[in-house]
Formats: structure tokens, C-alpha cells, sequence
């Protein structure tokens, strides 16, 4: 569907911001920084492509396909949503809608009136030297590759997506210490931005309603996140089993590890509340004494930069980790790192027991602060500014 009328603002200089995520649903590292470069410079968010059977798979994604395909969602921030042909792993079909994404993208633009500036793809789609772009750049905020199985991609066809943007991107982008060396084996221009957090949205925790659906008794264990193949499942089984309260905020992987998930969330000290809005978030970490970080050791996290990380450090609160390369990259005593499950459900015992410490719940706070999503934005923008100006060949 044609864009029907231009959105008010200035659209020159614009940067299209070509998205892993969707707008709607759980927030990630493309839409935080998407809403944080709106801020300097005009911003056009590309959904990945949708069809008309999308929400049948995931629900929130509903709203996507509700009202325009292009429509102004913040000052500066225009969203795109392309719909394509169902059947978008089927691997003719992914090159069909490709094709109908950029062609999506190219009538928004012309309907912006825009001059596009920059090209950030933080997707599988190499949709660089379609714009006319003076700059180009690949935002790697997770392994692809590594994601294969765990998004239900062929991982020959990622492979082949990253050599098409291998040869492409003028500058990639990386989250993480592990993605800074995998690509830099393979692109002269590789910058390290890790993830960031949203220090205003979390500062005023303590001040929130205790939350009325919460019925555990405290101190509480919780994890906010997707209840997916990245978590050890062992560690909260090893946590629900001391009998301390444990709360789960977030949706769940109705495939991952049915029988024992389903286990522990039978347990009386155990509650599932599933999806809730980010920005209610806040409230829930209001009623969570030690925020956990229960990642599997996989390929794929070693790669990643938790956001919850930060989250619950802006939140104030304490935090037992697994032993990530991007725990270890913040340089910090403030979150308890620890390996096996029985040693990581010891580790939360401990910090439940502890009083709650006004001056170390500042000190975490200050050290989120460091690494606001707003710093993060300044320090893309710096590297948008010296991306070199022509394509990569």
C-alpha cells in the first residue's frame, strides 16, 4: 500500500534504520537507539516484513498492520511497515519479499520528500546502495549465524546474508567484544557500541506502586526477559528450589524445553506473569529484590549484551549473573557473576538475606547512567559522521 500523504517535518539528512525488530512488542536494541537518533537527525524505522498471517505466529505483531504502512510514531521518528507474501521462510519467498521491502522503502522515502543520509540495517537484509546514500552501515547487535535454530532460520542462507552485507557496509556497528572480533577478521571498518538502557525509565523505581498482580511474598528472585533457549534452565529450577520467591516477567518460547519449564512454574514459589509493556517494567522490578541474568553458555550469548543488565542496575537493584564476555566488559563488582547452577542459586540466597543498601542501590545506578542509551545514540552518530562516504565493493 502507497503512502497516501507526506508526514510533516524535515526529512532531509534522513537515516533509514532498517530493523531485526519489530516496532511493536518487547523493546530491543533497534528500537532504543532508533528513538535516540530521532532525537539529532530524521529517522525512518523499517519493520522486517510482515504478512497478513504474521500475527497468527505472534500476536503482538497485530497492531503492526493496523492504520497506515507509513505513519509518525515521535517527532523526527517516521515508522514503515512492508507487507509481504505469507510463507516468509519458504526460500523463493524470502527473495520476493526482500524485493518488496526496499520497493516499500524507496515509496517512503519519496513520499518523505527525503535525502537519505545513512543506511543502518540491523536486520538480514543487505539493503544498502538502494537509497542513494552517502553512508552505510551494518548494526550487529546479536550473531545471525548463531541464531539459526533459536529464530528458525536456515543457517546456510544467514551465512549468505552476511557475506552480501560483508561486502556492502561501509562501517559495521557491534555490540559486543566477540562480535568486534568475529568481524573484524572480515571488515576493515569495525566499531563497538555496546547496549544501553533507559536510566530515566528505571530511575524512579522505588517511588512506583508495589505491583497488585504480584503475589509472592518478598524478598523476591526475579528475571524479566524472554523465557527462551537463551536461559539454563537448571539455574532457575536450582533457584525455585531453595524456596525463595521467584518471579518471571516476560513471554515464553512455548517450544523451549516444555516439560521442565512447565515444572517450574507448577512450583508454589513461582510465578509467570508473561508479556508485559516495557514501560511498566519498572513496576515490577519495584517488587524484585535481586534481579538474575540466567544465560546458557552458548555460542549465541557469548556474543550478546543483555539489556536486562543495565536495567535492573538502573532499577537499583543487585544482580547474580552468569558469566557473560559482556558481564565481564562492564569491569564491575556490582554484578555477581557465577558458574553452575547450585553455586548461582547460593550467590541469590546471599544477596536475598542482604538488607536493602541505599548507597550500593546508588552506586548501581550510577554505573547504568554511564551507559544510557542516550550516550550510546552521541556515540553512533560519531560514527555515522566518520562512516566512509562511499559503498564498500
Amino acid at each position: 500500500m502507497p503512502p497516501e500523504h507526506t508526514l510533516p517535518g524535515d526529512w532531509s539528512a534522513l537515516v533509514v534504520f532498517v530493523a531485526g525488530t519489530a516496532w511493536d512488542g518487547n523493546m530491543f536494541p533497534d528500537q532504543h537507539m532508533a528513538i535516540r537518533l530521532a532525537r539529532h537527525v530524521p529517522v525512518l524505522y523499517v519493520d522486517p516484513p510482515l504478512s497478513v498471517l504474521s500475527p497468527r505466529h505472534n500476536p503482538d505483531l497485530r497492531a503492526s498492520l493496523e492504520g497506515p504502512r507509513l505513519r509518525l510514531v515521535a517527532p523526527n521518528l517516521a515508522r514503515l511497515t512492508p507487507v509481504v507474501l505469507p510463507a516468509l521462510g519458504r526460500p523463493g519467498v524470502r527473495m520476493v519479499a526482500e524485493r518488496m521491502l526496499l520497493r516499500a522503502v524507496r515509496r517512503a522515502v519519496r513520499a518523505l520528500r527525503a535525502d537519505v543520509d545513512a543506511v543502518v540495517v540491523a536486520s538480514q537484509t543487505p539493503a544498502f546502495g538502494m537509497f542513494g546514500e552517502r553512508r552505510s552501515v551494518f548494526y550487529a547487535t546479536d550473531d545471525l549465524v548463531a541464531a539459526a535454530q533459536l529464530i528458525g532460520s536456515s543457517t546456510r542462507w544467514l551465512e549468505r546474508c552476511e557475506r552480501r552485507i560483508e561486502h556492502s557496509a561501509g562501517t559495521v556497528v557491534v555490540v559486543s567484544d566477540g562480535l568486534r572480533e568475529r568481524w573484524a577478521e572480515r571488515h576493515p571498518h569495525v566499531a563497538m557500541i555496546p547496549n544501553g538502557c533507559d536510566v530515566e525509565l528505571f530511575a524512579g523505581t522505588d517511588d512506583l506502586a508495589y505491583p497488585a498482580d504480584v503475589t509472592l511474598p518478598p524478598p523476591i528472585a526475579g528475571f524479566v526477559g524472554h523465557l527462551s533457549d537463551r536461559i539454563d534452565v537448571s539455574i532457575l529450577e536450582a533457584v525455585a528450589a531453595t524456596d525463595r520467591s521467584l518471579l518471571l516477567v516476560g513471554p515464553r518460547q512455548i517450544t523451549f524445553d516444555l516439560e521442565r519449564v512447565e515444572g517450574l512454574l507448577a512450583r508454589p514459589n513461582v510465578q509467570w506473569l508473561g508479556a508485559k509493556p516495557f514501560a511498566s517494567l519498572p513496576g515490577y522490578l519495584r517488587a524484585i529484590d535481586v534481579g538474575l541474568v540466567p544465560y546458557a553458555d552458548s555460542a549465541f550469548n557469548r556474543a550478546s549484551f543483555p539489556l536486562k543488565t543495565l536495567e535492573y542496575l538502573a532499577a537499583g537493584r543487585s544482580v547474580v549473573a552468569t558469566d557473560l564476555p559482556a558481564i565481564r566488559w562492564l569491569g564491575t563488582d556490582l554484578v555477581r557473576t557465577v558458574a553452575g547452577a547450585d553455586a548461582f542459586a547460593a550467590a541469590v540466597e546471599d544477596e536475598l538475606d542482604r538488607p536493602r543498601d541505599p548507597f550500593l542501590a546508588a552506586a548501581r545506578r550510577d554505573l547504568a547512567a554511564q551507559h544510557s542509551w542516550d550516550i550510546r545514540a552521541q556515540e553512533f552518530l560519531g560514527v555515522l559522521r566518520r562512516a566512509p562516504d562511499a559503498e564498500r565493493r
